[in-house]
């Protein structure tokens, strides 16, 4: 055991251990002291009293740190001399402003008009002259503190004024003046003194209001007050280009954005309600005047402004020429007008414009060209989404026209223009496809024309910029020698390849001339035969063009292929659902659809877009399986068996192909409609154990090939199985073993087969599953069984499992079985141990257990040491 010392001297102890960490911590504090002391700045004058340290040499690094003190403290930085004495005048700068303020609008009327002048006279009058006088002593914060006050003084001041010389004066009219004077006032005050921040850009602001309350103020219509914004707009921008000071630029900049929004806005609204042409020129003339201040700020701002000044004015710019024919042609037609005006935008690029107010004024046209394109999303919404409803009416008929096949409520004549807006885009993205190298030449000055500084890289032929090395032109798809403005600069400047964007080029005008002529169906509400043909049709062009891109590479772009294939899909989807009405058209159309991607399959060459076109005619052809059944009046779990032709045919393809990359998309295919046709077999038991056994039948022919078999081979006993308990189920067998021997036999086998090929293989991968499906269903149902017919069979099937395990030392058969005895024994003796239990005496029973414990706990040892023989023997059994 362990000793353990008197109170008195295990207390001596903890105390000398104390006393020891004590010294210790006092050792590491004077150490991180002077650790601190050597970062810091030398002091001016070393402290008194310090001492060497024990610790060794002088410290290195450093010139001038201390060598290494005891206890040395480096003394604390004083504070900025006038900083306290700043907050104090700052904080008594804003109470004066709020005593002005409240003596101006409570106190004012208790004295005279002389008394009133005089005050305010020599209140401003000092609140403007103070900051001179703390500038020059260096007190710069109370100065700006002292000119808010005065800011706020001059403005009592005109209050004043208006209340008491000229009560009369209309406030808007007073306010407009007062604003232009005050303006004025505090320009000239804050060039006097040009270390105050608040003066100038105080003055900006109030600059914002003299011209707009003067046309408030004269009743001028809302076009005058447009101008009225517009004309402070450009005085906003060129203080903001020549101001002085970040302040007033900043200030400038927002205020200049809110009164040219303000304009824009203006001009907008009264072009888009103007009655007629006539009525569109003069807010025209508006918004073409905007368009050309914001181009000239932009022709001097920075990269970022520039590029937004040439945004603004672009779109100003479409809004002014398009809207004069857009109010001469009716409501669904002038968008056209204004994309035709947003695509002349493009006409920048010959233009001697800067490169980033040319790029803001393309941006613009995309802008326009974009927001043309959503005005049609609804009506293309409505021609892909309206077939949806079809399937819960199928084959109710076919309706007069594409409308009524659609089932929309939009206002389709008002979509008129849409079709031609679609066309038009498409038209103009293929012909930029086709002739792409001859418009990427025109563009390369446009790009060339950036200002290097924005751009972070020299401009073409400035010193410093890398030649041009042979090799593919950037605009034709190359990068090898392409210029910095083509993609050669850093990788963090690089422009997209010619190749990326001609291929973007190409895939948008295959989306959009789908959508237009989809959409001009429904405008033009065409026959329901002739939009059904028309819609596959499309489809067989976008797969020709699908299969063609793949094939022939000619941009080095996937995009249009790709955005062809996904668009054909989608198309497809669309033709088949709106085909639904008609039981010939739904033939018809899923018929040519199996075809035409089947034979789209066929032409692709190896890779994901053959494997699309194969699994798509795999689904046509399911679903054409589907109609066979409805077509023979069959019910749908009577037709279940009939779309598994497909199914079938897809495991034929598939041990046909064998490696194939295209053989396992088909087959997961085909699984997917296997399962479409288990699902309406489920009402009738009979019909789904049919159709599962079918199923099971194709799995297994799927398992005969090795790739295939460690997945088909459990699927196919699965199906099996359960096609075998729905048929009981369906004959009304109700005892578990009828369900759980015919998966017990066949486990059973493969175990020993597998046994008999390994012999090391545990016992429970082989015979645990088979013996568990069985005993362990029955031994529930035994619990609950009154009967003595199967405790007694599942006793003795128990017996043998563990005899057996027991004489070839299989660990599962032994555990198993004997588990399984020793429940079911206790099962039927429970009923005699309940009766012997109530006849002994009360007492007898604890003294029972009592001795078992006394017994167990004298021969503890020898227990123990039988537990982990039984233990090692049951581990050195399979």
């Amino acid at each position: 055991m362990e000793h353990v010392p008197p109170p008195a001297e295990e207390l001596a102890r903890l105390d000398r251990e104390l006393a020891e960490l004590d010294a210790r911590r006092a050792q590491l504090l004077t150490r991180r002291a002077w650790l601190l002391a050597a970062l810091r700045p030398p002091a001016p004058t070393a402290a008194p009293g310090w001492n060497p340290s024990a610790w060794g040499a002088p410290a290195a690094g450093r010139p001038g740190a201390p060598a290494q003190p005891w206890g040395y403290v480096p003394p604390k930085r004083p504070s900025a001399p006038h900083s306290a004495q700043n907050l104090l005048l700052t904080l008594g700068g804003l109470l004066l402003t709020v005593a002005a303020i409240a003596f101006t609008l409570v106190s004012w009327g208790s004295m005279g008009i002389g008394g009133r002048s005089a005050v305010l006279a020599a209140v401003t009058v000092g609140a403007l002259a103070a900051p001179a006088v703390l500038l020059r002593r260096g007190l710069t914060a109370t100065a700006e503190a002292l000119a808010a006050l005065a800011l706020v003084l001059t403005l009592l001041d005109a209050y004043a004024v208006h209340a008491v010389a000229a009560p009369d004066t209309d406030g808007l009219g007073f306010t407009a003046v007062a604003a232009a004077v005050l303006a004025a006032l505090w320009t000239a005050y804050g060039l006097a003194l040009g270390k105050l921040h608040l003066p100038l850009p105080a003055a900006v602001v109030l600059a914002q209001w003299p011209l707009l309350f003067g046309a408030w103020a004269a009743g001028a219509p809302t076009l005058v007050v447009g101008w009225a914004l517009l004309a402070t707009a450009v005085l906003d921008g060129a203080i903001a280009l020549w101001g002085k000071g970040t302040g007033v630029r900043v200030t400038a900049c927002v205020g200049g954005s809110v009164m040219a929004f303000s304009a824009l806005m203006v001009g907008l609204t009264l072009s888009v309600t103007a009655s007629g042409p006539l009525g569109a020129l003069a807010p025209g003339a508006l918004l073409l005047t905007a368009a050309a201040a914001a181009l000239a700020g932009a022709w001097r701002a920075p990269r970022g402004f520039a590029r937004t000044g040439g945004v603004v004015a672009g779109l100003a710019a479409v809004a002014a020429v398009g809207g004069v024919p857009a109010a001469a042609v009716p409501e669904g037609w002038r968008v056209l007008a204004y994309l035709l005006a947003g695509l002349a935008l493009t006409a920048v690029v010959r233009t001697r414009l800067p490169g980033n107010a040319a790029i803001g004024v393309l941006v613009a046209s995309a802008a326009v060209v974009a927001g043309a394109l959503v005005g049609t999303v609804p009506g293309l919404a409505a021609v892909l989404l309206g077939p949806v409803t079809l399937p819960s009416d199928v084959w109710a008929g076919s309706p007069e026209g594409f409308r009524a096949a659609v089932g929309s409520t939009l206002p389709w004549p008002k979509l008129a223009a849409a079709p031609v807006v679609l066309a038009l885009v498409a038209g103009l993205l293929g012909a930029a496809y086709r002739w792409w190298p001859s418009l990427a030449r025109i563009a390369a000055p446009l790009i060339a024309r950036e200002t290097p500084e924005s751009a972070g890289a020299p401009a073409p032929g400035a010193s410093g910029a890398a030649a041009p090395a042979a090799g593919a032109p950037w605009y034709a798809g190359g990068r090898a020698g392409a210029p910095w403005y083509a993609g050669g600069a850093p990788a963090a400047r690089r422009q997209p390849s010619g190749a990326a964007l001609r291929g973007a080029a190409g895939a948008g005008a295959a989306v959009l001339g789908w959508g237009a002529l989809l959409l001009a169906g429904a405008v033009l509400d065409v026959p329901y035969a002739v939009a059904v043909a028309g819609e596959t049709l499309l489809v067989a062009g976008l797969l020709a063009l699908a299969v063609r891109g793949a094939g022939s590479g000619r941009d080095g772009s996937a995009a249009v292929p790709v955005t062809a294939l996904v668009v054909a899909v989608a198309g497809a989807v669309s033709a088949g659902l709106l085909s639904l009405a008609s039981e010939g058209a739904s033939y018809a159309v899923f018929g040519a659809l199996a075809a035409l991607f089947a034979g789209a399959a066929v032409r692709a060459g190896a890779g994901v877009p053959r494997a699309v076109f194969a699994v798509a005619a795999t689904v046509g052809s399911t679903v054409l399986t589907g109609f066979a059944g409805r077509s023979l009046g069959l019910a749908p779990h009577e037709a279940a068996p009939l779309v598994l032709l497909v199914p079938a045919l897809t495991v034929l393809f598939g041990a046909r192909l064998r490696r194939n990359p295209v053989a396992l998309p088909v087959e997961l295919t085909g699984a997917l409609g296997a399962l479409v046709a288990v699902v309406p077999a489920v009402p009738d038991a009979p019909f789904l154990a049919l159709v599962l056994a079918l199923c099971g039948v194709l799995a297994a022919g799927a398992a005969v090939r090795p790739e295939r078999r460690p997945v088909a081979g459990y699927l196919a006993a699965a199906l099996f199985v359960l096609a075998t308990w729905v048929r009981l189920a369906a004959s009304e067998v109700s005892f578990p073993e009828a369900y759980t021997l015919p998966v017990t036999v066949p486990a059973l086998v493969v175990g020993f087969l597998r046994r008999r090929k390994d012999p090391e293989a545990s016992s429970w991968t082989a015979y645990g599953p088979g013996l568990a499906a069985t005993l362990l269903p029955s031994l529930a149902v035994a619990w609950t069984d009154p009967g003595w017919q199967r405790p007694l069979l599942l006793g003795v099937t128990a017996l043998v499992i563990t005899l057996l395990g027991a004489r070839y030392r299989l660990q599962a058969l032994l555990l198993l079985g004997g588990a399984v005895l020793a429940l079911d024994g206790l099962h039927e003796l429970a009923p005699y141990v309940v009766q012997v239990a109530g006849a002994l005496p009360r007492w007898l029973p604890p003294a029972l257990a009592g001795l078992l414990l006394l017994v167990v706990g004298a021969t503890y040892e020898q227990r123990l040491r039988d537990a982990r023989r039984l233990k090692d023997a049951l581990g050195r059994m399979r």
